[in-house]
């Protein structure tokens, strides 16, 4: 019964996943939640997101503070503050904080899954980076269960 989904989350609250989170990742609906239709998480954006693609899942994004760098499909957006953008599955992007403060997004992930894949990072921790900045050939062993690709250098 769809009633028995319903959600009312405190500000400031996020949903249990299957490890903690840290603050800059606050997951607000579980893939679990909405039967695997969407994810929704409050994200705050550190660190630069290396081009890549989502084969499967569609990426929607609302900023909420901040300034976000967009490269979608070759070229160059900025979104601040109440602006939203769609980035298509299949399309390539990459993602970066413009602004001293990092951005802080709703990002939205049709279908759901994509707190899952944050679990999984989390867990890799620097395993997943080399230098303090996410590695494409590091993070596609965990990308790939999820249908993500980035691209690797030459």
């Amino acid at each position: 019964m769809s009633e028995n989904r319903f959600l009312l989350l405190a500000a400031g609250e996020a949903r249990p996943g299957r490890i903690r989170v840290p603050p800059a990742f606050s997951i607000k609906a579980t893939s679990q939640d909405t039967e695997d239709r969407f994810s929704l998480l409050e994200v705050t954006l550190a660190r630069e997101i290396p081009r890549h693609v989502h084969h499967r899942a569609d990426e929607a994004i609302y900023v909420l503070d901040g300034e976000l760098g967009i490269e979608f499909a070759g070229r160059e957006y900025t979104a601040t503050a109440g602006m939203f953008t769609l980035l298509p599955r299949g399309v390539p992007h990459a993602l970066r904080p413009l602004s001293e403060k990092p951005p802080r997004v709703l990002q939205l992930s049709v279908p759901g899954g994509w707190e899952h894949y944050v679990e999984d990072l989390i867990e890799a921790g620097p395993a997943v980076t080399t230098g303090g900045r996410f590695d494409p050939v590091k993070i596609n062993r965990i990308a790939a269960r999820y249908d993500i690709t980035y691209e690797e250098p030459a």
